[in-house]
């Protein structure tokens, strides 16, 4: 009897977040809307925190994009260090899990865009890898002083092409492989427990992803888990998420059994226009990352599902007009 109390004890003690399917939210322009005086209210029509409004709706997790020295402009700016440390405390303390995103850009890093930070033009290759291990460091420390340890850690945000160009493009994996390697080596330096996610977008592209993650570990890139972005919207022709819906899935399995990873959808969104087809687009996105074999698909992470359009200009959140969030976001709450 005392080992089965022990037993339970230990059970209730020990903590279930490692468990949990991971429903999380991007929320970036978070500090910029409640600065410009945007209101959230929740699907009673109740003024709220933005942050509790997701929470309710069955987020349990947050993404937090870090640029290196950003400006003050609403639509390209702010995600500074200090403004994701306060933005990281503050949801954990509503019980979130946090993820942090290194863009090493001091504005927005993609398949178009991987600007290196003006203060690191001019650095010849070895002072570069330096400037990434600092940075990197200093933002996690900055995190851990507040007490706030994230699970996950992308370094670079949609790397297709690599990052911080011309030095870390795939035309040159070696040093691109040895970019990302200083990143890894600095997130775990501070917080061991930290998992590094390498990010690419299209993540119903097969080819592509095998060629990219051959070519990392060829080139002895570290890491622990493979994100993909996945936006039916935005693939050619606009084409609907089920005519792409199985591609991902297969991409996903394929990437946990060939490099032995873990795998998430760390951006994903729909029209907020089709509120219906965004959640049914969402389930189907859950249902197949829940499908990885071996427990090894993480989770689903919407794509600023409060940057409303009215705001943002932005045609992929999932908030109505009304300041309310969409039917969309009931995809997270209903259970599958």
């Amino acid at each position: 009897m005392k080992k089965i109390l022990m037993a339970l004890m230990m059970a209730i003690a020990l903590p279930t977040s490692a468990e949990t399917f991971v429903k999380g939210a991007d929320i970036g322009w978070l500090p910029q809307m409640e600065a410009t005086g945007y209101k959230f209210y929740n699907k009673q029509g109740k003024q709220q925190d933005g942050l509790q409004i997701l929470k309710d709706q069955g987020i349990n997790t947050v993404r937090l994009r870090v640029w290196v020295n950003p400006s003050d402009d609403r639509a390209s700016g702010h995600n500074s260090k200090d403004e994701n440390v306060a933005m990281a405390v503050r949801a954990q303390k509503m019980g979130m899990r946090i993820m942090i995103n290194f863009h090493y850009s001091d504005s927005w890093a993609d398949p178009q865009q991987q600007r290196k930070p003006a203060g690191w033009i001019g650095h010849d290759f070895p002072q570069l890898q330096k400037d990434v291990y600092a940075h990197t460091y200093d933002v996690m420390s900055a995190l851990k002083q507040a007490g706030v340890t994230p699970e996950w850690v992308q370094v670079g945000n949609e790397t297709r092409t690599g990052m911080i160009y011309p030095e870390g493009h795939t035309d040159n994996w070696p040093q691109l492989a040895k970019l990302i390697n200083q990143g890894y080596d600095a997130v775990k330096a501070v917080s061991p427990s930290s998992k590094v996610v390498l990010h690419l977008d299209r993540g119903n592209d097969n080819a592509w992803f095998r060629t990219w993650f051959d070519n990392a570990k060829a080139n002895g890139a570290r890491y622990d888990v493979i994100g993909v972005s996945y936006y039916p919207y935005w693939l050619d022709g606009r084409p609907d998420y089920t005519l792409s819906i199985d591609d991902l899935g297969n991409n996903l399995n394929d990437m946990a059994a060939r490099f032995g990873k873990e795998v998430m959808v760390v951006e994903v969104g729909g029209e907020d226009s089709k509120p219906q087809n965004t959640y049914d687009m969402l389930r189907a996105v859950q249902a197949k990352v829940k499908a990885v074999p071996n427990h090894k698909g993480l989770g689903v992470i919407y794509w600023e599902p409060l940057g409303a359009r009215s705001w943002s200009h932005y045609e992929l959140s999932a908030w109505g007009e009304d300041g309310r969030p969409t039917k969309a976001m009931d995809a997270f709450l209903d259970s599958l």
